[in-house]
C-alpha cells in the first residue's frame, strides 16, 4: 500500500506491517494493562482494527490476549470488573455514525458503554473520550492550522465524560487527536512518543481535579448530555 508523505505526495508503504513504537509499547514497558476492542477482520468495522497493521502485536501473543473481538465483549469485561487501565473501543460500521451505514444505532452503542462504566466500580477514576474522525458535513469554513507539512484536519467533535469533567463547559482550546495520548501520558506518568502527542495539548482545560467526583447520571433512554464537550466553532 502507499502512504502520504510529509510533502503530500505518495510514497511506498511498509510491507506487510508497521514497526514503529506505539502507545501500547509505552504501556507494556510500564507493565500497565490495555485492551483494544474492535470488530474482527472481514466484518463490518474490522478495517478499523488498527493493530492489525502493526507487526509486533499482529504477529505476537497480544493479538489474541489484548486485541478483543467482538467489540461487545467490553460490556462483559466492565461487568466482571476487568476493564484495563487504557481501553480503546472501535464500533462496527452500523454503530460508527458513517452516513453510508444508514443506521441510527451509534448513539445507543456509545450510551451502553458509558452507562455500564458509570454503574461500575470504575466510574470514580475513569475518563471517557468519545470522538469521531469526520465532521457531519465534511466541510469546515475555518481553514485548519498548518502546523506541519500535512496540517491538521477539519474540526471534529469530542465529548469528555468523567466525574472530574468541568460542568457545562465547551472548550475553545485547540486540541488534536494527539491530545488524548498527551493526556494519558501525563495521567500515568508515561514518556512521550515524541510525535504529535508532544506537540498537542493535554486536554487539561476540560477537567477540574479539585472537585469531588460527580455522581454518574444514567444516560440510557434520556438525551445524551455530556459533562464537558468540545465542539467546532470559529476558534482554533
Amino acid at each position: 500500500m502507499s502512504l502520504v508523505g510529509p510533502n503530500g505526495t505518495e510514497r511506498p508503504g511498509p510491507f506487510p506491517c508497521f514497526t514503529y513504537e506505539t502507545f501500547a509499547d509505552l504501556l507494556d514497558n510500564r507493565g500497565m494493562s490495555w485492551r483494544f476492542y474492535a470488530p474482527s477482520g472481514g466484518t463490518s468495522g474490522g478495517i478499523w482494527s488498527a493493530f492489525d497493521s502493526y507487526s509486533k502485536i499482529r504477529n505476537g501473543p497480544e493479538w489474541t490476549s489484548k486485541v478483543i473481538s467482538p467489540e461487545t465483549r467490553v460490556l462483559t469485561d466492565i461487568a466482571a470488573g476487568q476493564l484495563a487501565q487504557v481501553t480503546w473501543i472501535v464500533p462496527t460500521g452500523a454503530n460508527s455514525d458513517h452516513p453510508g451505514s444508514y443506521s441510527k444505532s451509534g448513539p445507543d452503542w456509545v450510551t451502553s458503554i458509558v452507562d455500564d462504566i458509570g454503574a461500575s466500580q470504575f466510574w470514580n477514576n475513569t475518563a471517557i473520550f468519545i470522538l469521531w474522525d469526520d465532521w457531519g458535513g465534511w466541510y469546515d469554513h475555518v481553514p485548519p492550522p498548518q502546523l506541519d507539512e500535512m496540517g491538521l484536519s477539519f474540526r471534529v467533535p469530542l465529548i469528555v465524560v468523567s466525574p472530574y469533567a468541568r460542568h457545562g463547559y465547551v472548550s475553545h482550546v485547540q486540541h488534536e487527536f494527539g491530545s488524548i495520548l498527551h493526556f494519558t501520558e501525563s495521567d500515568f506518568g508515561l514518556p512521550s512518543l515524541g510525535q504529535t502527542d508532544a506537540r498537542a495539548d493535554d486536554l487539561s482545560d476540560c477537567f477540574d481535579f479539585t472537585q469531588s467526583p460527580a455522581p454518574f447520571v444514567h444516560l440510557r433512554f434520556t438525551p445524551l448530555r455530556p459533562a464537558a464537550e468540545t465542539l467546532p466553532d470559529d476558534d482554533f
